[in-house]
């Protein structure tokens, strides 16, 4: 009967450990559903318009699959041109990127052009079209292709005989990627990159940037300072020979003061010394003149310094009589008086302007203009 039950007992352990491994078990599931949306590319030319003034031609016309523009024209004379404008629309939902552009003269690519030619596809406002400009889904970018035949040439220039020339200009878009840039279109002078600034002012599309618009610049060790848009206008008295050109076409002054430095220091100049400096031999001569176009000028962001012109400045001698006005050429200078205050009535015979000689070789830059700033009204000049 010992045996029996021992037996007994042995079964019912063995029975316990096989169901209590059974108990732990464990199903992990990941269950998920996924829509794949439908898209649409569609990237294609639209909206051709012929700008006024081109010489006749056959209409530009596109194609039926929507990705070539033909024209034909003849350009006869020196001054001929042909202009159109065309929209590159993107209908899809994918943004779109340029992956490649190609100009060719006679299915050669274009490394220079013939003396009579000028030839020139941009966008509409004058930006370069690169590769990875992106062109956003349901957004449109317009070109603008410009041929025409140099007016301001020389007799060497012409050519010899009649030339038939094929352009083509080719640009490749695929699906955007990380490598995506806008183009650099103007939008605010305040937000705006200086190759911006510079390439739409150049371009002659800086129409965005109004008079007394400002934009912060750093000058490294000079710290940061206000750049204020001056002048925009360029009337017919800044084609006057021996005009300055110092208030004429896109100016900028500084808003704030830069750093104080004299026009001229204490010391010795052509034999005779000067106890508190001296302005012999006018701007054109001053330590102002190569301080401001040296470490104020190269203090510059590098983007600013390349868009910055040679200018012509006349510049008055002062209350000394038998000189002439002095004309000097530069990047940076100082305003004249006549630059920033105009009398109300026009009098020269009076008043600041009566001591600047070059008064009537210059302009008041639009700005002070527009505050109507005079020797009796010039609460506006301060800075």
């Amino acid at each position: 009967m010992q045996r029996r039950y021992l037996f007994m007992v042995l079964i019912i352990l063995l029975l316990s450990i096989s169901l209590g491994y059974a108990l732990l078990s464990t199903n992990l599931n990941i269950v998920g559903t996924t829509v794949v949306k439908d898209n649409k590319w569609d990237i294609y030319f639209d909206n051709v318009q012929v700008k006024s003034g081109s010489v006749t031609a056959s209409t530009p016309a596109i194609d039926t699959a929507k990705t070539t523009v033909s024209y034909s024209v003849n350009l006869n004379l020196p001054g001929d041109y042909f202009e159109f404008t065309v929209d590159a629309k993107n209908a899809g939902t994918i943004d779109g990127m340029i992956s490649a552009v190609s100009s060719k003269l006679n299915s050669t690519e274009i490394t220079t052009l013939p003396n009579y030619l000028e030839y020139s596809v941009s966008y509409s406002d004058g930006v370069a079209i690169q590769n990875n400009h992106l062109l956003e889904a349901g957004k449109t970018e317009t070109y603008k292709v410009r041929v025409g035949y140099k007016k301001d040439i020389s007799a060497t220039d012409l050519p010899s005989t009649e030339q038939t020339l094929n352009l083509t200009f080719s640009v490749t878009y695929v699906q955007a990627d990380d490598n995506a840039v806008k183009p650099g279109h103007p939008e605010s002078f305040e937000t705006d990159s200086w190759d911006t600034i510079v390439n739409a002012v150049k371009t002659g599309n800086a129409s965005v940037y109004n008079v007394g618009d400002t934009k912060t610049v750093d000058m490294r060790t000079l710290g940061t300072h206000t750049l204020r848009i001056a002048n925009t206008s360029t009337p017919t008295e800044c084609s006057t020979t021996g005009f300055s050109q110092t208030a004429c076409g896109f100016v900028l002054e500084f808003a704030d003061i830069i750093t104080k430095h004299n026009m001229n220091p204490s010391g010795e100049y052509k034999g005779t010394t000067y106890n508190y400096g001296w302005n012999v031999d006018g701007w054109p001569a001053s330590s102002m003149r190569t301080y401001v176009n040296t470490d104020i000028y190269n203090a510059l962001p590098t983007e600013l310094k390349n868009g910055i012109i040679d200018t012509t400045i006349v510049s008055g001698h002062g209350i000394t009589a038998g000189e002439t006005n002095f004309t000097s050429t530069d990047k940076l200078y100082l305003l004249s008086t006549h630059e920033v205050w105009e009398d109300v009535d026009g009098d020269t015979s009076s008043g600041i302007d009566h001591y600047d000689t070059a008064y009537n070789n210059t302009r008041q830059l639009d700005y002070y203009k527009g505050l109507n700033v005079t020797t009796s009204s010039y609460s506006g000049v301060i800075k």
